[in-house]
């Protein structure tokens, strides 16, 4: 029995009524493969997260001193400080696999998104840092995971080699940060095309979902 943990960071909702009522693709799609997945593997264990609607608190001062003060030495409101933190890291390290939906926004991903991200990486629990060591001084403590990451994008053309592959700061930061962590095997799939509809957002949501389904039994 595997253990899926399905965030989603979009602040849109639902919207398909009509043509103008565009909703969240990345939404869409991640509850598809969720759906998809359950039904492959019904005895798996499902927790969902929404920090699109639902946004986590960013990082300020005392959460940075209580994340770099030693357990035993932090006060009551330490402890506090860091509460949703520890909540947020016990959630992400008890999953097996991951699928997030995260839309592009000004070339990388929204700030509900990031703020989440910083969330979860901390020292000592995530990944761990030798300040003294010369070589090798970070150590990613997350292994042994699988991740799908579903994009959603304005235009095309981002991939390796692709017109736009400049202006994509969102899948090589994605793959960075959660690298660090020690999640190396993971799986991008995009939506794009949005801003101009029709028949190319057409086929790149019918070539996303064919991929959901070939990705539902890895």
């Amino acid at each position: 029995m595997a253990h899926l943990l399905h965030i989603d960071s979009s602040p849109r909702g639902e919207r398909w009524q009509s043509p103008s009522e565009r909703g969240s693709h990345s939404r869409r799609l991640t509850r598809e493969f969720v759906e998809s997945w359950k039904q492959a593997h019904p005895a798996d264990l499902v927790t969902y997260r929404d920090v699109g609607r639902h946004p986590v608190p960013h990082v300020d001062e005392p959460w940075i001193a209580a994340a770099y003060t030693p357990l035993e030495q932090r006060t009551p409101q330490l402890q506090e400080a860091i509460r949703v933190s520890d909540r947020l890291i016990d959630e992400f390290l008890a999953a097996d696999v991951y699928v997030i939906g995260v839309p592009m926004y000004n070339f990388s991903v929204p700030s509900t998104f990031k703020a989440y991200i910083d969330q979860i990486v901390r020292p000592g629990r995530t990944f761990d840092f030798d300040p003294v060591a010369t070589t090798n001084r970070y150590k990613p403590l997350v292994l042994g995971k699988k991740m799908v990451i579903i994009t959603a994008r304005g235009d095309s053309g981002f991939g390796v080699g692709e017109r736009n592959e400049k202006m994509n700061y969102q899948d090589p930061y994605l793959s960075l940060i959660f690298g660090f962590m020690g999640i190396t095997d993971i799986t991008f799939i995009s939506v794009e095309n949005d801003e101009f509809g029709g028949a190319s957002l057409a086929q790149s949501i019918a070539s996303a979902r064919t991929k959901v389904a070939q990705l539902v039994n890895m």
